[in-house]
This record gives structure tokens, C-alpha cells and sequence, in this order.
């Protein structure tokens, strides 16, 4: 399988695949309904609905949406309908979860729940955002920019096993992980750089596996080998990384903002760490951006 370059491939080799059962929590938003209902005809999905009913068909009428394409549970409380959604999973009646009008709390409350969440015991979620942008030939996976605020080195540890997961799914066969920090060399004055270097040295000794990792690396000589031999840099993974791991949520969150609202970037996101992929994009997502984060839970599932 060549690597996948570009997020509509994603949706492609989703419809070449048995279809999945998506389950929605409190979908309810147009652009939820809009990106539901493509994949829907699209044949990637079918798709269980949680929510005020009569919202939610009024709200697929005005899309141009037949609401009956949808299995529609009439659930009008917010909560109630967040937990029906994750129940539906749970109970193996939908592969996997997406978010829609319900405020991001309730979704993850409903998924960590002790009792009737999606977690195994010493698991660990984190989000991952696959980004498409004109600049850069392959798609650049990044984490975390939504969930975890501060993680740990045990953290990135799982954050890198995620990423490297969903970059093998996209037929990465060995992708090549940045540790993104500010400088290149070590500064005890400066943690991400410790990190870094301790999860290089980890995988150089096959503690993490099925991938090249290398940090400390600034962004510039992780997308650059001009920069790269610039700054007399030798490195497997400089000017050619796949996954980009930050140093926290500050850091990730304005660079995959920037790349999407400067950068002309499309994106598909999902959280990972749940006993499934759990689509987790901003209420203010365009139709497209959740259309491609099903396709890319769609693929995990």
C-alpha cells in the first residue's frame, strides 16, 4: 500500500471496506448532519443519531438532508443522549463515536465514565489531528492539541504509539516522529528538551517501536533539510517528519490553528486511548473537516 498523501484518499479506502456503524452524541449541528449524511451516501457509514429528534430532522430538512438515511434515538437531554451514544458502542451495536452539538465536558465524561465509558484500566486518551496542508507533500500527524494540557514523557510515550498506529493505517510503513521543541540540543532549563531526548534514545534502543523518533528538533529543521544541513543537523528524521509531537497544548493548539486558518490546511481529528476512535472536531468545523475525521475513525474502527 503506497502512502496515503491526501485526506480524500482516506474517505476512498473507506468505502472499499465493510461499513461501519457510527454513533453520534446530541448531533444536532448542520455541520455535524452535513458530514454525517456524506458519509452516509457515501456508503463509508451508517449512522445512530442521539438527540431531539425534531431538531435534528428540521435541521437535515433545512441541509437538504432526508433525515430517514439516519436510525434517530429521541433523546432532547444533552447528557442523556451523550451516554446513549457511548452505550451504543458499548454494547457493540456502532463501532465507533463522534461529537456533535453536546459540549466537549459531556462527551469525554460519557466516554470516561467508570461504569458505562469506553476505558480499559491504565488507559490513556489522547487526541491526534491529521493535517493536509498545499506546502508539505505528505500529511503531517500532530498531537496533542485538545486533550491532554501538559503530558508527561510517559504520556508522549503513548502519544507517539497513537500516532504511529494511525500513520501505519495510512501505509506509513515506518513514519518518522519529531519531538518538537524550541532548540535543537539538549537545555536542562528547558524540560521538552529532556524529553525529547530520552524518548530518541528510547526508541533508538526499541523501546518504542515501528518508528523513527528523533528530538529536540524545531519545527523549521522537522519540515526543512535545507535547514536542516544549515544548521549542520544529521538526522533521519529532520525535513521529512510525518508525526509532530508537542510540548504541550499551548504549542499545539496555535500551530494546528495556524496551519488550518493561515495555511489553507484541511484536517481530520479523533481521539485515541478508548476501546474505539471517538471524533472529537470543534462545533465550529466546516461540513468537510468532520466529514474526514469519520473517514479517518471510519479507517481505526
Amino acid at each position: 500500500m503506497e502512502p496515503i498523501r491526501h485526506l480524500s484518499e482516506i474517505a476512498d479506502l473507506c468505502k472499499a471496506r465493510q461499513k461501519r456503524v457510527l454513533s453520534v452524541a446530541y448531533g444536532e449541528d448542520p455541520h455535524t448532519i452535513g458530514a454525517i449524511a456524506g458519509a452516509v451516501n457515501e456508503n463509508m457509514v451508517d449512522a445512530i443519531i442521539t438527540g431531539h429528534k425534531g431538531r435534528i430532522e428540521k435541521v437535515a430538512s433545512d441541509k437538504g438532508v432526508d433525515p430517514s438515511i439516519f436510525t434517530i434515538i429521541d433523546i432532547p437531554d444533552e447528557k442523556s443522549a451523550a451516554k446513549e451514544a457511548v452505550r451504543l458502542v458499548k454494547s457493540g451495536r456502532a463501532h465507533f463515536l463522534m461529537k456533535g452539538l453536546c459540549g466537549t465536558s459531556t462527551y469525554m465524561r460519557a466516554i470516561l465514565d467508570k461504569e458505562e465509558g469506553l476505558m480499559e484500566k491504565g488507559a490513556l486518551l489522547s487526541h491526534v489531528t491529521v493535517i493536509e496542508i498545499p506546502t508539505y507533500p505528505k500529511l503531517l500527524i500532530l498531537s496533542d492539541v485538545a486533550v491532554l494540557l501538559a503530558p508527561t514523557l510517559k504520556d508522549k510515550v503513548k502519544m507517539i504509539g497513537y500516532c504511529t498506529e494511525i500513520a501505519h493505517k495510512l501505509g506509513i510503513e515506518t513514519p518518522k516522529a519529531a519531538i518538537i521543541c524550541a532548540v535543537e540540543k539538549v537545555n536542562p532549563k528547558m524540560p521538552a528538551t529532556l524529553d525529547a531526548a530520552i524518548l530518541s534514545k528510547m526508541a533508538d534502543r526499541g523501546q518504542i517501536k515501528g518508528v523513527i523518533v528523533d528530538g529536540p528538533l524545531a519545527l523549521d529543521v522537522a519540515v526543512s533539510k535545507e535547514c536542516a544541513e544549515i544548521k549542520h543537523l544529521e538526522s533521519d528524521v529532520a525535513g521529512d517528519a510525518d508525526i509532530f509531537i508537542l510540548p504541550n497544548i499551548e504549542t499545539a493548539n496555535v500551530f494546528y490553528k495556524s496551519l488550518t486558518q493561515l495555511a489553507n490546511g484541511k484536517l481530520a481529528a479523533v481521539v485515541t486511548g478508548a476501546t474505539c476512535p471517538c471524533v472529537l472536531t470543534s462545533r465550529g468545523d466546516t461540513d468537510e473537516s468532520k466529514f474526514f475525521s469519520i473517514a479517518l475513525a471510519a479507517l481505526m474502527s
